[in-house]
């Protein structure tokens, strides 16, 4: 037994989980939640990752993004890992700032001190917490599908485009699509990767659609209402990088909806139904 169950709640005929385990990659004790559908008493299903946004747990969206209904009519699991690695030994921002360090581990693999000891969310994401699911529950491991939130998102789409052939579909509700072009990003990926721009490249979903081996249908969804539209998020920028590399992107502008989880809740069960056409 590679993890030890923390919370167990019947759902919608289904089981939500929150577990622990201990991180090889990133040397801390990481927290994550699965929902497992009632068809997984069954048989092996599909698996949909869902991966938060900045200053995020495991558990905000399985509270709040109204997820475990759909997932228990399709049939779907959903994975949803906590957002960076936690624990005393675990550096922070050295300003307390919500934007960097602890609960926002960006997906990427840190290559700088002292952040490379602990955050390697990359690293974990597509290969530590894959096998710990496949190991630990009841999941078809050649049917997955990935979606998040902003920073999310952002990992979302940049794993699914590093990863050809591993997803079946892939979403996003409010993604920073190119962190090489926004604030949040700027400070990330100097922070974790350090001052060469060119090393962030490979986790800027702008840049990796145009060397995209797989031509994945990306889902968007962004409320018009979006205090970070302009500033961090910046749709348009993945709207012409998909033009140029013919790569197909259906946005859909969402309008009077904010960053919040009640607009992704609005739009849960469209990016379920969107995963669900792609798994089965």
């Amino acid at each position: 037994m590679q993890i030890e169950r923390t919370g167990s709640n019947v759902s919608f005929g289904g089981e939500q989980v929150q577990f622990t385990h201990k991180s090889a990659v990133n040397k801390c004790t990481m927290t994550c939640s699965i929902y497992l559908p009632p068809q997984a008493a069954i048989a092996p299903v599909p698996v949909v990752w869902w991966l938060s946004g900045l200053t995020c747990t495991d558990q905000n969206f399985v509270t709040k993004a109204g997820a475990q209904g759909y997932a228990a009519e399709l049939g779907l699991a959903i994975v949803a890992p906590d957002t960076s690695p936690r624990g005393e030994h675990v550096p922070d921002d050295p300003d307390g700032a919500y934007d960097f360090g602890l609960g926002a581990g960006f997906y990427v693999d840190a290559t700088e001190q002292p952040w490379a000891e602990n955050y390697n969310m990359y690293s974990y994401l597509t290969n530590e917490l894959p096998d710990i699911i496949a190991a630990e529950f009841p999941i078809d491991m050649e049917r997955q599908a990935i979606f998040g939130h902003s920073m999310g998102g952002h990992g979302a789409l940049t794993i699914a485009l590093k990863n050809p052939g591993r997803f079946k579909s892939v979403s996003a509700f409010a993604p920073i699509v190119s962190p090489l072009r926004c604030p949040w990003g700027e400070k990330a990926l100097g922070g974790y990767l350090g001052k060469d721009r060119a090393a962030w490249a490979q986790y800027d979903a702008c840049a990796l659609v145009a060397k995209a081996q797989e031509k994945l249908p990306l889902l968007v969804d962004q409320g018009d209402a979006d205090d970070f539209l302009e500033n961090q998020l910046k749709p348009h920028l993945l709207e012409e990088a998909c033009a140029a590399a013919d790569h197909r992107l259906i946005l859909r502008m969402q309008p009077g909806y904010d960053h919040s989880y009640y607009f992704m809740a609005s739009f849960m069960g469209d990016h379920l139904r969107h995963h669900a056409e792609a798994l089965f």
